[in-house]
């Protein structure tokens, strides 16, 4: 069965908590934090104070997600003790190699994303060094955006990779995942799908949590 990762970034900031506490309840698998700086993509969101608020108040750990500039300045920020994974950007990444191992040598889960113009060939090398790759089906910057078709090869690329090569890294799609996609999505290869406003954005939270986890 695949892991949902509900996205804060739809959650109602003024209810986080009680937000939280409802994709539990439904079954989310982890907590899907967007950082955002207004620089790397057109839009900002919040810092590590606003995750960290939510230590323990919730049984569920963070998967971070860091839109950002210079991503090595702040990772030591989100770490905590309920921070399971911390992906950056290819595209934001001078060393990458180097930004991944600095994220596993504070015991963390390291990911790469790539946004919807970068091809997988861009990760050849850093593959056999990451714990996820998230594949971006919209560009990244804003919520409620249409899925983009085209991230489905990626996956199925990965796929083929992660097998050939015997690895054993986590694919995660995120950016408009619903109810009417998700299926397709898991069958190209997805193993943790992001999905915000389809969860949020629902009159019964809790309910559409489950519905998701029905796939």
């Amino acid at each position: 069965m695949f892991k949902l990762a509900p996205s804060i970034l739809s959650a109602d900031f003024g209810h986080l908590a009680e937000d939280v506490k409802k994709i539990e309840e439904g079954g989310a698998d982890i907590i899907h934090v967007d950082v955002m700086d207004g620089h790397f993509v057109p839009n900002i969101s919040f810092g590590a104070p606003v995750m960290k608020g939510l230590n323990g108040k919730t049984g569920l750990n963070y998967d971070v997600h860091l839109m950002i500039e210079n991503p090595d300045q702040y990772i030591e920020d989100f770490i905590t003790p309920q921070t399971e994974y911390i992906t950056v950007h290819q595209e934001a990444c001078v060393h990458l190699h180097r930004t991944i191992q600095n994220i596993k040598s504070k015991g963390i889960k390291a990911g790469v994303s790539i946004n919807p113009a970068t091809p997988v060939s861009t990760l050849e090398c850093i593959l056999e060094d990451v714990d996820l790759v998230l594949v971006m089906s919209v560009n990244p910057g804003f919520g409620g955006q249409k899925f983009i078709p085209g991230a489905l090869e990626k996956v199925r690329q990965l796929a083929e990779i992660k097998k050939a090569k015997g690895l054993d890294f986590i694919i995660e799609i995120d950016g408009g995942i619903t109810l009417n996609n998700i299926q397709e999505v898991l069958e190209a290869g997805v193993e943790m799908a992001v999905a915000g406003s389809a969860v949020f954005g629902a009159e019964d939270v809790v309910q559409r949590v489950k519905d998701f986890k029905k796939f």
